[in-house]
C-alpha cells in the first residue's frame, strides 16, 4: 500500500513560492523544484507540494485536494473559504489599500463616494466601503491594477503595497488601508492517520519562526555589575554566566528577541559590558 503523505499547495511561482520553500528548507524539508512541475515530493519528510495559481489555493484546501496552503492573509480575507488560518509565517508581508492620483484633491473618505475604483479585491473592497457608507462603482480587474487612473479606467485604485514603488511609478499616492498582510499556513481537513504528521511540521515551522526573531546574545561584563546586567536582559529563564580567564570578569550568554536589542544595549554597556555579539539562531526548540 501506498504510504499517506501530507499535501502542502504553494505558489506556483513569484516571491511567494520561493519564501515558501526556504520556509520548508530551514524546517529540514527537501523538495525538488523543478521548472514547470505542479507537484513534486519531499525526500525526507512525508510531504507533497502542489504548485498551484496563488488565487485557487483556497479553493484547493477547502475541496481537501490539498491539506494545506501557504497563502497572504488578504486572499484568505476575500476569498471567505471554509479554511483555518493555522499559523502566521512573517513573510511576504504588505497591506491592501486605496491610492489616487497624486493631483487628485483628497480630503477625506468621503472622498470616495461616487467614485471608480479598480481593484482585483472586490470582497474586501465592498466591505471596507459598505462599513464607511461610501458608495462607489467598483471595476474589478486582474493585472496592472494601478495604470487603471491613467487610462480613464477608474478614480482611484485598491491594490496590494508594499515597498509603495509600483504606487510612486504610476502616480499614485496611498491614502486608505483596508487591512494589513502576511503569509499564512491554512488548513482544511487534516486525515486522522496524517495528524502526527500535521503536527510534526508546525512543530517545525513555530521552530523556525522563533529562531528568525530572536538572537543568541553573549557579552563580557565585571562580576559586581552582573546582577544589574541579568535584571536588565528579557531572555529565556536564566542567562549563562561563565566566569572569564581575566579575574573579576564573566561571560553573559542569553536569548532575547531581536525588537528589544536596540532598547537595552545602551544599559548594558552603561553596567560595564563589553565585547557584546549578536549571533542568529538557525532553530529554537523551547
Amino acid at each position: 500500500m501506498t504510504p499517506i503523505r501530507l499535501k502542502l499547495a504553494i505558489q506556483k511561482s513569484g516571491r511567494l513560492q520561493q519564501d515558501s520553500l526556504q520556509m520548508l528548507k530551514e524546517c529540514g524539508i527537501s523538495i525538488d523544484n523543478g521548472k514547470d512541475q505542479l507537484k513534486a515530493q519531499a525526500r525526507n519528510f512525508p510531504l507533497d507540494v502542489l504548485y498551484l495559481r496563488n488565487s485557487d489555493i483556497p479553493q484547493y484546501v477547502q475541496d481537501d485536494v490539498a491539506h494545506l496552503g501557504i497563502v497572504g492573509e488578504n486572499l484568505l480575507i476575500e476569498k471567505e473559504k471554509s479554511i483555518t488560518n493555522v499559523l502566521p509565517l512573517g513573510f511576504s508581508k504588505c497591506r491592501l489599500s486605496i491610492a489616487v492620483p497624486k493631483e487628485a484633491k483628497y480630503s477625506d473618505i468621503t472622498w470616495l463616494d461616487g467614485k471608480r475604483i479598480a481593484t482585483s479585491y472586490p470582497g474586501s473592497l465592498r466591505a471596507f466601503l459598505n462599513t464607511n457608507n461610501i458608495t462607489a462603482d467598483i471595476h474589478e480587474i486582474s493585472g496592472s491594477v494601478e495604470i487603471a487612473p491613467g487610462i480613464g479606467l477608474a478614480d482611484a485604485v485598491c491594490d496590494l503595497v508594499s515597498s509603495g514603488s509600483t504606487l510612486f511609478k504610476n502616480n499614485l499616492e496611498e491614502k486608505e488601508v483596508l487591512l494589513e498582510s502576511q503569509a499564512c499556513l491554512v488548513a482544511g481537513t487534516i486525515p486522522s492517520e496524517l495528524e502526527g504528521i500535521y503536527q510534526q511540521l508546525i512543530f517545525r515551522m513555530e521552530s523556525v519562526l522563533k529562531a528568525r526573531n530572536t538572537k543568541y546574545l553573549l557579552m563580557n561584563a565585571p562580576n559586581e555589575k552582573i546582577e544589574k546586567i541579568i535584571e536588565i536582559l528579557p531572555g529565556i529563564k536564566s542567562p549563562t554566566v561563565m566566569p572569564l580567564a581575566i579575574e573579576g570578569w564573566s561571560s553573559v550568554h542569553t536569548v532575547i528577541d531581536e525588537s528589544r536589542f536596540w532598547d537595552i544595549i545602551g544599559q548594558l554597556k552603561d553596567n560595564g559590558a563589553e565585547g557584546i555579539l549578536v549571533i542568529p539562531i538557525e532553530k529554537m526548540i523551547l
